[in-house]
């Protein structure tokens, strides 16, 4: 599997840490027990509650070793308070479609399309990135559709 390199905000390091602590502590106690209750239940070859007990534990040890490794290559990129330009870390605020939209520009690992948290390599955030406000910028979306966008706020 090829290294991949991961960038993050100081923001999105402090989350990634606090969901994988609560996977290590509370999450993987609360599975192991339903794992137990369900033993006693006898014959586990037709134990529906088993097996489901057991297909959560092993998608919470799959997310704990994605996070660890995550957090293990991630590079942390300090916001620069200075900075008129977009980053990875900004709010932009860009005008699309005749509709403002505002966008918080972080790294793959933590983006959230549903909270405007769009990623340094998605076709918007990486058309972004390096411009300020006034700039016209054209992008082409996940459809390939061409997308116009005009910065009207950049804050970092």
């Amino acid at each position: 599997m090829a290294e991949q390199n991961y960038v993050l905000t100081e923001e999105g390091k402090r989350k990634l840490e606090e969901e994988l602590h609560y996977l290590e502590t509370e999450k993987r106690a609360e599975v192991g027990e339903r794992i137990k209750v369900a033993r006693e239940f006898g014959d586990i070859s037709e134990n529906s509650e088993y097996d489901d007990a057991k297909n959560e534990q092993a998608m919470v040890e799959t997310r704990i070793a994605e996070l660890t490794r995550i957090l293990g290559d991630a590079t942390v990129v300090a916001q620069s308070k200075r900075s008129t330009r977009v980053g990875i870390g900004s709010t932009v605020t860009v005008e699309m479609s005749g509709k403002e939209r505002i966008f918080n520009i972080v790294g793959a690992a933590e983006a959230d399309v549903r909270t405007g948290k769009i990623s340094n390599e998605s076709p918007v955030g990486a058309a972004l990135i390096g411009h300020k406000k006034g700039d016209e910028i054209k992008s082409t979306g996940p459809t390939g559709r061409e997308i116009d966008m005009v910065i009207t706020k950049v804050a970092n």
